[in-house]
């Protein structure tokens, strides 16, 4: 299996303040930083084809890890998809990173490998009640779905051929993430008015997935919490600097 992860992302504000770098990838967390979590835990699966999306301070960051660095393309949606042009397409499954998971560790990846079929895109989904108390205190996470609290992770296993397949769709998800009716052009607008009236489900997004991108999209259930924090905010990064 071969991996890539996003490192490209930046930070400002009283975020870059905390972390001393306008980079969210070089973010310190305890002795460490989050790039240098995730490519820890990553060789400690024995992974040792590993792909980073970043500019010329990630690359220096990497330059003692035999890592491909992927030239950071200036936009959210133009890494996502040069990350899923960073390998061949038919060189078997691939592991999608982002690099904002403080808390990531190996356990919690080989379990989502594990229960992750052959030729299906994968994605974990912790519950609400195993995150809150894991994460005692943490600012708000999770989605609430036909009555079912989750938390999405920032992880995903995309089957081998599948990579060109999903790109367009995964920039156009990016782009959209933030604007609803962009969004709908994408889902489906019914899904959306279901999600408006507490009606959507895990299975209906399933199945509205696997008919856009053509290949069967596992939502993998119970797993992990440390897959579901991400610090995207100051507020996150704080609460998990606090617990390095």
């Amino acid at each position: 299996m071969r991996a890539v992860i996003t490192a490209g992302a930046p930070i400002d504000g009283e975020y870059a303040r905390l972390a001393g770098t306008t980079l969210k990838a070089l973010a310190p967390i305890g002795a460490t930083t989050m790039l240098a979590r995730t490519l820890d835990v990553l060789e400690a699966l024995g992974i040792d084809a590993i792909a980073v999306v970043g500019n010329r301070e990630i690359a220096r960051a990497c330059a003692a890890r035999p890592v491909h660095i992927v030239a950071d393309t200036g936009t959210g949606s133009g890494n996502v998809r040069a990350a899923l042009e960073a390998w061949p397409d038919d060189a078997g499954a691939l592991l999608y990173l982002t690099c904002d998971m403080p808390f990531l560790d190996a356990d919690a990846l080989r379990d989502l490998l594990a229960r992750s079929p052959a030729g299906a895109l994968t994605m974990p989904l912790a519950e609400h009640d195993a995150f809150a108390r894991r994460f005692p205190r943490a600012p708000p996470f999770g989605i609430t779905l036909a009555g079912e609290r989750v938390v999405n992770g920032g992880a995903f296993v995309i089957p081998a051929g599948a990579c060109a397949r999903i790109a367009d769709v995964a920039a156009r998800l990016f782009e959209a993430r933030k604007a609803p009716w962009q969004m709908a052009s994408i889902a489906g607008l019914p899904l959306l008015l279901r999600f408006a009236f507490g009606r959507l489900g895990i299975a209906s997004l399933e199945a509205r997935a696997r008919a856009v991108l053509g290949i069967d999209v596992i939502a993998v259930r119970g797993c992990a919490p440390e897959l579901g924090y991400d610090a995207d905010t100051a507020q996150e990064y704080r609460y998990a600097r606090e617990r390095a």
